[in-house]
């Protein structure tokens, strides 16, 4: 006899499981399986022919359920027909555990090592800090994550900030009120979530506060129970608006903090929250600093290139 456990993200266990796990019992009857359910997570046992069979059916429902929203019966006894022929080299699905969110388009899961890790940390801390250079997945893991959860049911907000700093031209000279002025500062937020959610639900999650895009200085007095929170940018945040944040999460809540301190736009002589954040936080269970490289770039293979270039330049200047 052998048994599998598999690791359910991204997706409403129920939706899959169906009513009185009505189509977990479909699944027993066509595998010649026993299948038991546990919240986020599918025990698969029997024969190890008829394991390998059920988890291959499995991860395509997963799929199927990811991109339609909902199964039927019949959904499950065409899976099941079709991936009984299939051998272990023509699966190309990866393991369901290592993914966190499905999308219409595609499996969001760590690519590297070091998301890996980054990952498996926001697993078992309630604030993980994400610190790397352009291109390392950073925030889109961070929101895919966040993402998930909502689905799961393990939150019910997500609420995404960051700081509206100046990069180069003022907001001063910008047009359109403050919301329209401070918009341009929170699109890579919204251009992950287009990502990951379909846009008329986005919408209406946008509309009902149940996802919330701000910029920081709207999180001061606030007291965010049962949600995700996520401060992206974090490196332009000065000490005491770090602080400010962090102190802001309540019951049933997690926070991932993403930044980059090679890229602070902080006028000269202030202090970054975030550099100050891993010497003042280092060693609190709880709380975890996880440090990605260029090795784990998943943009352009010329990004990687880029900041190993600037990384040389920076050392010839220290030098000189």
């Amino acid at each position: 006899m052998s048994q599998k456990k598999i690791a359910l993200r991204g997706i409403d266990p129920l939706a899959l499981f169906g009513a009185q796990d009505s189509n977990i019992r479909v699944l027993e009857k066509e595998l010649q399986a026993r299948i038991t359910a546990r919240g986020n997570e599918i025990i698969l046992h029997g024969e190890s022919d008829q394991v390998l069979h059920a988890e291959r059916a499995i991860t395509e429902l997963v799929h199927m359920l990811a991109q339609r929203g909902d199964l039927h019966p019949d959904d499950i006894k065409t899976v099941v027909r079709l991936t009984r022929q299939e051998s272990d080299q023509t699966v190309e699905r990866s393991d369901l555990g290592s993914a966190i969110l499905f999308t219409k388009s595609q499996t969001i899961r760590p690519r590297t090592e070091g998301q890996r890790l980054y990952t498996e940390s926001t697993q078992k801390n309630d604030i993980v800090f994400a610190i790397g250079p352009a291109g390392t997945g950073k925030t889109f893991l961070a929101v895919a994550i966040a993402v998930a959860k909502l689905r799961e049911h393990e939150v019910k907000r997500i609420i995404l900030c960051r700081p509206a700093v100046e990069a180069g031209e003022s907001l001063g000279f910008l047009p359109g009120d403050f919301r329209e002025k401070v918009d341009p500062y929170l699109r890579p937020l919204y251009d992950a979530l287009n990502d990951m959610v379909v846009s008329d639900k986005l919408k209406r999650l946008l509309e009902s506060g149940t996802i919330e895009i701000v910029p920081l200085a709207y999180m001061r007095g606030r007291t965010l129970n049962n949600c995700y929170v996520i401060l992206d940018e974090a490196q332009n945040t000065t000490s005491l608006q770090m602080k400010m944040f962090l102190t802001r999460l309540g019951a049933n809540s997690q926070a991932i903090i993403t930044g980059d301190i090679t890229q602070i736009d902080l006028p000269p002589r202030t202090v970054s929250g975030l550099i100050q954040a891993q010497s003042i936080l280092q060693g609190i269970e709880g709380i975890d600093f996880i440090h990605l490289t260029d090795a784990d770039v998943v943009r352009h293979c010329l990004v990687r290139k880029i900041i190993k270039a600037y990384e040389k330049f920076g050392e010839k200047e220290n030098q000189g």
